[in-house]
């Protein structure tokens, strides 16, 4: 039987979770001119999790209810690359010599998906700290800083309560700027290293 060859796809961004967060920053690399590819969380090993407000009041949740709306819409009107049925199953770092050359990997059931950043959202934190500990990294004090120097994000994520609507649109909102700084910054390089 002949062996079955996965496809590779390379993109800047990707975010992993396809929520409301993960929503939020796929709109705004749109608005910052960043190719992403958004895709689901790994799923849980007894079934979806039960749906939880996660301590958010009732109006809080009307409000993020309407606002995921308007994104679910301008992801359609923008024709964002949002995959809900493809989940990551596995992000690994490949070290490149080039700093123009893809640096993760996100391993699907479809393919491997490569970017120079990854985004991850609430739903993909226990992914992102098995990840973490497998490349012996340390998950205390000063994570943030060490994630974006290594191209990693997270959004939607509280210190200790789940964020406010507004938390996480602040929160893509920087994260958007951020990977906006990465890219310009990489392709400036990349010229000066041709010139």
């Amino acid at each position: 039987m002949p062996e079955i060859v996965l496809a590779a796809e390379a993109t800047t961004t990707i975010v992993i979770g396809s929520g409301f967060s993960g929503l939020a920053m796929a709109a705004e690399l749109n608005r910052q001119g960043i190719k992403a590819i958004v895709v689901d969380c790994p799923s849980h090993a007894h079934g979806p999790a039960a749906p939880s407000t996660g301590g958010i009041s009732l109006d809080a949740m009307g409000e993020r209810t309407e606002i995921l709306r308007l994104l679910e819409h301008y992801a359609h009107r923008h024709e964002l690359d949002i995959r809900h049925a493809t989940r990551a199953l596995n992000v690994k770092h490949t070290p490149a010599a080039n700093p123009a050359q893809h640096q993760w990997e996100v391993q699907t059931a479809t393919g491997t998906l490569t970017a120079h950043s990854i985004v991850f959202t609430r739903g993909a934190l226990n992914q992102l700290r098995r990840m973490l500990h497998s490349a012996g990294i340390s998950t205390g004090q000063g994570l943030g800083v060490a994630m974006q120097a290594l191209g990693l994000y997270l959004v939607g994520v509280g210190e200790l309560v789940t964020p406010t609507t507004a938390d996480i649109l602040h929160q893509a909102k920087r994260t958007g700027q951020s990977i906006s700084m990465r890219v310009a910054s990489r392709r400036a390089a990349a010229t000066a290293a041709t010139a």
